[in-house]
């Protein structure tokens, strides 16, 4: 799904530029126009994806998930690019050499005169024609007359452009601001385990079901002593319940401790501690369950304790995940720093350091990865202002997608982390030629450059967009809670990735800089020199007057 974002955002462009190009050209040259406009943005891009998600596939990861995932990308980044420069730039000299001969480009059969099309039916004629205009087919400029070309020109640029439209987006993005900010303010990173099983699960059922009744309880974390010990000794049995302070135990030593002393049993050295335990305390059937506990070898007539387990559970609030993950981060350094070589273990527990991680890890890989594009860009955009209004709109879109993410009800987990990295190349791909268009521009107002900038670029950004959002729909039947978060994560990417293009950019863009007066001074220059010019040729020839 992500990679279907780049590969048909090349697809569109390329379209788009070859549309741009005059149908009276050969097909090299068209073909060239349209890889001269194109690929080098598209260059750039596919950079800033591989570099991103490069990062992401570097032993710096120490996730092999996401580093398996980032590789795969990197993969496909790779593929689509050639695929785009190689395959399709050949179906374009082939649907060029077709236009140039006039051969349909479906039936690869010669287009039929005007007259004769006139004399069949309607649906022949919709079949058979090369969709332009009979009059107009050798017009330089054939691409105005696509329907979405001629919407944004004839209609949406006037509309977003107007003076009394401009008021209504600035409170609309006032609104995405507050309500981002807002979510954003919200974030944690605790992420709810049954966003991992499939929504029709028993596991699911059991989860809530624990969650709301027996919630104030941590998970059973098992207590695995894997070292011979004295269990006999005083100091021995002061240190295992210094550890086990402040849990409620399920240990065969406490019990076995208690047997002793309700029988007033003295058992002081390793031959009578290991004898009773043996030959009395696991014989009676309410202690034989301990049996699976202990792991005893024999050295020759001298039986040994090498290993042993019990069962610690500790009282908690309500905030059930976020107090376990303190006590496995407070139990595991003892059990490096004790005496007594132990490790404490639940299943949960991988679930909790698989997203202590990925919130920490893949944040600072996205952010030296941003640094990156960021220099990158530097060197290869021509106007600075370019890059600030890229790293505006970046934030912005990034900001937007967090912050309502959160508002949605999702959690920070793998998936979610790995889309917002995805957001900010999904960002750039589709802001960074409209932005470079407008900076670069030459026209006489903002607004005309806004307007050159949205025809150029607009319904390429609109059918890629539109084609990512479409393909998201089979998500929703997918009765995955991982996947459904997915769709959401990209469903906002891509909303508000439309929404900063078509709306609040075009807008915002015509309030602040650049500035295009100094382009028409510089006309103004070259027209009243052009006229000094001509002026004195006519006072010093007077008889070539009418040829000037």
């Amino acid at each position: 799904f992500l990679i279907s974002g780049h590969g048909t955002k090349g697809v569109f462009e390329l379209l788009s530029g070859w549309r741009r190009t005059r149908e009276n050209l050969p097909f090299k040259d068209r073909v060239a126009d349209a890889y001269s406009d194109v690929m080098v943005s598209y260059t750039m891009t596919s950079s800033l994806y591989f570099i991103a998600f490069g990062m992401g596939a570097s032993p710096f990861t120490n996730i092999e998930a996401v580093k398996v995932f980032c590789q795969n990308m990197c993969v496909s980044i790779l593929l689509n690019y050639f695929y785009i420069f190689s395959f399709f730039g050949s179906c374009l000299v082939f649907a060029g050499q077709l236009e140039q001969n006039r051969y349909h480009s479906i039936f690869c059969c010669k287009i039929p005169s005007a007259e004769y099309l006139d004399r069949k039916p309607v649906w022949f004629q919709t079949m058979m024609n090369d969709g332009h205009q009979h009059t107009s087919h050798h017009e330089t400029s054939p691409y105005q007359h696509h329907f979405i070309q001629h919407f944004l020109r004839e209609h949406y640029n006037e509309w977003i452009t107007n003076i009394y439209v401009k008021p209504f987006v600035v409170i609309l993005y006032l609104i995405y601001a507050s309500f981002s900010f807002m979510g954003c303010l919200q974030i944690n990173d605790e992420a709810n385990i049954i966003n991992l099983l499939a929504s029709e699960s028993p596991s699911v059922s059991y989860a809530l079901i624990q969650q709301k009744y027996f919630s104030n309880y941590s998970p059973v974390i098992g207590f695995y002593i894997y070292e011979p010990l004295e269990y006999w000794n005083g100091t021995v049995q002061e240190d295992l319940k210094t550890l086990s302070q402040g849990f409620n135990t399920v240990s065969w030593i406490e019990q076995y401790y208690q047997y002793l002393r309700v029988g007033n049993i003295s058992a002081t050295n390793k031959s009578d501690f290991i004898s009773i335990l043996q030959s009395s305390f696991l014989k009676k059937p309410e202690f034989q369950h301990f049996k699976n506990d202990i792991i005893f070898s024999k050295a020759g007539d001298e039986n040994n304790i090498i290993a042993s387990r019990l069962y610690l559970v500790a009282r908690t609030s309500e905030n059930t995940q976020r107090e376990a993950v303190e006590l496995l981060e407070k139990l595991r350094p003892l059990s490096l720093i004790q005496s007594i070589k132990f490790i404490v273990f639940n299943p949960t527990f991988v679930f909790m350091d698989h997203y202590g991680l990925s919130v920490t890890m893949p944040v600072l890989i996205s952010g030296f990865g941003v640094l990156l594009m960021l220099i990158l860009t530097f060197f290869l955009v021509i106007h600075p202002l370019g890059n600030f209004w890229l790293i505006l709109s970046v934030t912005s879109i990034e900001l937007g997608v967090l912050g309502l993410m959160t508002l949605w009800n999702v959690d920070m987990d793998c998936i979610s982390i790995l889309c917002l990295i995805y957001t900010l190349n999904f960002a750039i791909d589709h802001c960074a030629p409209l932005l470079y268009t407008f900076v670069l521009a030459t026209e006489h107002t903002r607004t005309q450059c806004i307007k050159n900038s949205l025809q150029d670029h607009g319904t390429a950004i609109l059918q890629n967009v539109s084609s990512f959002l479409i393909g998201l729909v089979p998500l929703l039947f997918v009765p995955s809670n991982l996947t459904f978060t997915l769709f959401k994560c990209l469903l906002l990417a891509g909303s508000c990735t439309l929404l900063h293009c078509f709306v609040i950019l075009p807008v915002f863009l015509t309030f602040f800089p650049p500035s295009k007066k100094h382009h028409k001074k510089k006309k103004r220059a070259k027209r009243k020199e052009r006229e000094e010019i001509e002026c004195i040729e006519i006072q010093e020839n007077p008889d070539h007057v009418t040829a000037v």
